[in-house]
């Protein structure tokens, strides 16, 4: 299988196109334009193409790429009688088209399987389209740390009328190309597993997000099961007026405390419109300190603080296994428009497959997505499993049957200090006598709701909020071989020898304190997210670990403009103030001395600074290697950020900022 990673550019007058080989690294470019015409050459190259069955690999090809490709291939005889600049306008009339219907989320003209030539959409794979992860290449680029963050330097509404312009659009067109293939090996075992399962269901899987892999998985299974056919599937919608909620509500949810009983009674008094949920459905509550959120996104609640118990008490963590899927599973909910039983038994093969199977083993991970993509599909009115009803039946059971679990703890276990509670579990600090009436406690709650716990305790919990805090498991022995490979290969965790044993501490860091980000999270100042998991993890010093760090890149920021808001670089040159336009996404540092990056609103001339205060910033949109002095970098900033955290975490224990032993 021959892959080219691909880019296109269009401008009023002007088409060009740059490919590079995944393996060899051979680069092709053709234009087509006034300066030069490529038409002939080109054709020859996509015409190779589809011979040889060769892929394209794009960022948002799909909606864009590939489309000014089976333009090009189904309109070449017309193209082929016009000069190269009409070819060129004509292409770029089409590029206009794709990019409209982008807007306006339209179909484009060709599906995937209309297309001539199969693609690989690195974008969509990711799921980098879906609004709570969208994410431009350039975005992309500063997170994975790429050499030229650069914008396009002529506007695509714009002639290109030099070789100069050329030259220059060409050079961008490659460091996108080359970015590109970057983010096609980090998503290697990605495309290689749709590879894998599209050979072995016979449906073109490449480009699929893992909610479209869901969907396409259970239609498949579905259809041979019930003998509906895949089409008609497809089609199949439950569409609801109104949700009643108590007669969602499962008869074993009981509480003790006033507060959960009028939370109960709330819940049951209301009634929900289908198609307006993420705004009708939400509460709070404050138990024993605690603030708890509910919400169609889940249970959100945690108490901030330093947790790092006595002597005579422990954390305990207890997730519930699978909760979503096995909520499903055990009360037997499917989506009223689908074949109950059929629904039911395949959802619980692929429960009880993934639990046959390896984690190394690929299925497995297919399995998970398929299941626990079932409950967000069940509220998409673009999935033949929507139905609103099971949403809310899995979300609202869902909720309450964990803080039943919260209070039964807290209520029957004398000192007991409730922490934090998120979606599928609680994490809660008992005295450790209690320790096993703790687990009885767990165990009467999995014979009501027939649900299974699984059970760890942690040593330390740092926690500002629920969906940023940082873990330390408790201590486990193992042998010394062990040790010295788990010291290898997970080097953030604790380790310590003590009377010839060898003991391992698993970390977990969530949120601003996680180090290994997803691509299209916002990655700046990792020096200080690496600081302060060490002040916390390690009590290392946050000075020693920011001087002791000479990755340039981890001192980084990056920020994008959105809409009417403009990046401006403010200055002062020769003692008057001179601002300049900058591109939509930056990547930055804070230096002694600098700019002020300032956005600006286009439409009522508001301006923000980007790092607010008496900091100055430099633009590091293009790497470049140097001596570490000379990067200049200002300490104090990203000092003063980390005592921030310390301070706001732990007041009563902080005394006196760190300063720089320099």
């Amino acid at each position: 299988m021959t892959h080219w990673v691909m880019d296109y550019e269009t401008l009023t007058n002007c088409f060009l196109a740059v490919f590079e080989h995944y393996k060899t690294d051979e680069v092709k470019v053709f234009t087509i334009g006034k300066l030069r015409n490529d038409l002939e050459e080109f054709l020859t190259f996509l015409e190779q193409n589809v011979e040889e069955n060769e892929f394209h690999i794009a960022y948002n090809g799909l909606g864009f790429d590939s489309q000014i490709t089976e333009y090009i291939i189904r309109n070449q005889a017309e193209l082929l009688f016009m000069t190269g600049e009409e070819a060129g306008i004509a292409i770029y009339a089409k590029a206009q088209d794709c990019i409209n219907r982008q807007t306006n989320r339209e179909w484009q003209e060709w599906s995937e399987k209309q297309l001539s030539i199969k693609q690989i959409d690195v974008f969509k794979l990711n799921h980098w389209d879906n609004p709570a992860k969208m994410s431009s290449l350039k975005w992309i680029q500063c997170s994975m740390r790429w050499h030229n963050v650069q914008d396009m330097p002529i506007e695509h509404t714009k002639s290109i009328t030099t070789v100069e312009q050329l030259k220059k659009i060409a050079s961008y067109c490659r460091n996108d190309v080359s970015s590109t293939k970057q983010v096609m090996q980090v998503s290697s075992k990605q495309i290689a597993l749709r590879g894998t399962l599209t050979e072995q269901y016979g449906i073109s899987l490449y480009s699929a997000s893992e909610p479209r892999i869901s969907k396409e998985l259970f239609l498949y299974f579905l259809e041979k099961k019930t003998g509906i056919s895949k089409y008609d599937l497809r089609h199949m919608r439950t569409i609801r007026e109104l949700l009643v909620v108590k007669d969602l509500i499962l008869p074993y949810l009981k509480f003790e405390t006033p507060v959960f009983q009028d939370l109960l009674k709330n819940f049951s008094q209301l009634k929900l419109d289908p198609l307006q949920l993420k705004g009708s459905f939400k509460a709070s509550v404050n138990y024993r300190g605690v603030k708890t959120d509910f919400g169609l996104g889940g249970i959100h609640g945690a108490k901030r603080g330093i947790y790092e118990p006595e002597e005579h008490m422990i954390i305990m963590s207890s997730d519930v296994v699978s909760y979503y899927p096995n909520l499903i599973i055990r009360n037997g909910w499917a989506p009223a428009h689908l074949p109950k039983k059929e629904f039911c038994e395949q959802y619980e093969w692929f429960f009880d497959e993934r639990r046959k199977i390896p984690k190394s083993d690929p299925r497995n991970y297919v399995y998970k997505i398929v299941l626990n993509s079932t409950y967000g599909l069940s509220n998409d009115k673009n999935s033949f499993l929507y139905d609103p009803e099971l949403t809310m039946r899995v979300t609202i059971n869902g909720q309450l049957g964990l803080v039943m679990l919260y209070e039964m703890i807290a209520e029957n276990i004398p000192g007991s200090i409730p922490i934090m509670q998120n979606t599928d579990g609680v994490e809660i600090m008992i005295p450790k006598r209690y320790r096993e009436k703790y687990l009885e406690i767990c165990a009467e709650w999995e014979r009501i709701t027939n649900l299974e716990l699984e059970h760890d305790e942690y040593q330390k919990l740092i926690v500002p909020d629920v969906n940023n805090y940082i873990g330390i498991f408790s201590d486990k022995e193992v042998s010394k071989e062990a040790w010295l490979k788990l010291q290898q290969s997970n080097p953030r965790d604790k380790f310590k020898k003590k009377d010839g044993k060898f003991y391992h501490a698993v970390t977990k860091a969530k949120g601003r304190f996680e180090i290994d980000k997803a691509l299209h999270k916002n990655h700046s100042f990792l020096a200080v997210t690496k600081a302060l998991y060490q002040y916390f993890v390690h009590g290392i010093d946050p000075e020693v670990t920011l001087l002791k760090n000479k990755d340039i890149f981890d001192f980084c920021g990056q920020t994008k403009s959105k809409g009417v808001w403009k990046f401006k670089e403010s200055s002062v040159q020769d003692g008057e103030i001179v601002t300049t336009d900058l591109q939509k996404t930056l990547r930055y540092l804070v230096t002694k001395k600098g700019t002020k990056i300032i956005k600006e609103n286009q439409e009522d001339g508001r301006q923000i600074n980007v790092e607010s205060g008496i900091w100055l910033q430099t633009i590091f949109n293009v790497y470049e290697e140097k001596p570490w002095e000379e990067y200049n970098l200002d300490m104090r900033f990203y000092l003063d950020k980390v005592n921030r955290e310390i301070k706001a975490m732990s007041p009563e224990i902080f005394k006196n900022q760190y300063t720089l032993n320099i």
